[in-house]
């Protein structure tokens, strides 16, 4: 990425979508750059993520909350609840998929966000937003579907880099919550990162203590960005606390 010449842009603060009384920004790599595919496993190195065609990093003036976090694929061992979330799913069938729009699909993406964003807009997908979401031309996005007996149950957006694979979004029925397919989702792509000899899983941002964030510190060893350098999280908690807006 240091070798490229690239635009950055700082987008205009607004209503951060993880704490309701802080403002956010985020610093973007220009979109319309021709070469977002060469950067992109670098960009992911120095914490940037991608959301639809956008690589960005958050940016806030008085907030580090959002901290770049990843997984080295060689050394991660399940814990044991990660072990029987495996041994529930064992009946499931993985399916590698290219990212396209089917009714099947939006039809299930539908289905979560209803039941995980209800009144927050997000609930009013069109077929356009989840095309435009999920993958760019230029990324190279994988949709890893998950079967039970030919019916999907859920699918892991996920980008294949040189780098490492970068856990995209994942959606699935919420009426099989029970089966923790949140976490089956990234441990099943860790395991696709083990057999295609990739280094890493970026999780994108880890916010501890936060409800829906905090639980990529059970993906062990988790690696933190920090200082512009990956360092191992430990046991005891050695990040930053998130600062107040």
């Amino acid at each position: 990425m240091r070798s490229e010449r690239i635009r950055l842009f700082l987008t205009l603060p607004h209503a951060c979508g993880y704490y309701a009384d802080r403002a956010a920004q985020n610093l973007v790599l220009d979109p319309a750059a021709p070469n977002l595919d060469r950067l992109y496993p670098g960009a992911l190195a120095q914490g940037f993520r991608r959301a639809g065609g956008h690589l960005y990093r958050p940016r806030c003036a008085r907030c580090q909350a959002c901290i770049p976090c990843r997984v080295p694929v060689e050394h991660f061992r399940p814990d044991r609840s990660q072990r029987r979330c495996l041994k529930r799913n064992a009946d499931l069938t993985l399916h590698e998929a290219e990212p396209t729009y089917t009714e099947e699909r939006f039809a299930l993406y539908t289905k979560y966000l209803r039941s995980r964003h209800p009144g927050g807009g997000m609930d009013e997908a069109e077929p356009d937003d989840f095309r435009h979401f999920l993958s760019a031309p230029w990324s190279p996005t994988l949709f890893l579907e998950m079967r039970k007996n030919g019916h999907l149950l859920g699918v892991a957006v996920t980008d294949v880099c040189v780098s490492g694979l970068s856990a995209v979004y994942t959606f699935f029925d919420p009426d099989a919550s029970a089966r923790s397919l949140g976490t089956f989702g990234i441990l099943s792509q860790l395991e696709l990162a083990r057999r295609r000899g990739l280094e890493y899983l970026y999780l994108g941002y880890w916010i501890e203590g936060h409800p829906k964030m905090d639980y990529k510190r059970r993906f062990r060893p988790l690696e933190v960005l920090r200082e512009e350098r990956w360092t191992p999280l430990r046991d005891d908690t050695d990040a930053a606390k998130p600062s107040g807006a």
